[in-house]
């Protein structure tokens, strides 16, 4: 198992990639601090049976990432009950769709706010555990949009453009406490959050420019997650992994 006796902490794990990054981490030997918003009937369910087969432990963590209080609380509520992080996938993120024109200042600041500055908070916390103990391994989950540019989505793919460059940063301060930061940056992937806000049109478009035809499932986007949150990747960093099916642009 690629993460055994290692302690992770994901956010965004009630659905797409975080739910499936939770599984695979835990699947691999990992202690999980699970983040969601809400904890639901179906994500105690979900929780319940993943620890029933992999006996390994998971905690759910509940909090609201638009709320620094919250951020707080959270991130001191899990540096009390584990010795050390040793893995930080920073995965939750909210969509916004409009063209430049009709995106509002206020609407770019909430998308900044859950997919950028909360990240930036709640690292700085986890980050005093990984400093302390010299190790430690941040991911971020960006996305293409980021890397490409996609119409309708100024607000979305400038706040992940946003988390490639601190990653990038990161990577160079923190290699002294032998701390290793990398991105993820997933093409079309089959979440809730993809269907509900792309078009079937704009599904046809991207697909006639990606090299393997399909969209990416979840497990695939989470199986590269567990390549760079394990000792496998142990000289890998500063570096953003699309995961895309080989997505190019005419």
């Amino acid at each position: 198992m690629l993460l055994k006796n290692k302690t992770a902490v994901v956010t965004g794990c009630n659905k797409g990639i975080g739910k499936k990054i939770l599984e695979v981490f835990s699947t691999n030997g990992a202690t999980v601090f699970a983040c969601v918003r809400n904890i639901n009937k179906e994500f105690k369910s979900f929780v319940d049976e993943i620890e029933k087969n992999t006996r390994n432990k998971i905690i759910p963590i509940q909090f609201d990432l638009s709320d620094e209080n919250q951020i707080k609380e959270a991130a001191h509520n899990i540096l009390s009950s584990a010795k050390s992080i040793d893995i930080l996938v920073n995965n939750a993120a909210v969509i916004h769709t409009a063209i430049f024109q009709m995106t509002s200042i206020k609407k770019l600041k909430e998308i900044f706010e859950i997919d950028f500055f909360s990240q930036t908070n709640f690292t700085q916390y986890i980050l005093k555990s990984m400093i302390k103990n010299k190790k430690g391994n941040i991911l971020y989950i960006s996305s293409s949009s980021a890397l490409d540019g996609n119409e309708g989505r100024s607000a979305y793919s400038s706040a992940k453009s946003a988390l490639i460059t601190q990653s990038k940063v990161l990577s160079r301060e923190l290699g002294v406490h032998n701390i290793r930061v990398n991105t993820i940056a997933p093409g079309l992937t089959d979440t809730d959050m993809m269907k509900k806000n792309t078009t079937q049109e704009t599904i046809k478009d991207v697909l006639s420019r990606v090299s393997l035809r399909r969209i990416a499932n979840p497990e695939e986007i989470a199986n590269v997650a567990l390549l760079l949150s394990s000792d496998l990747s142990s000289y890998i960093t500063g570096q953003v992994i699309r995961v895309d099916g080989g997505m190019w642009w005419v």
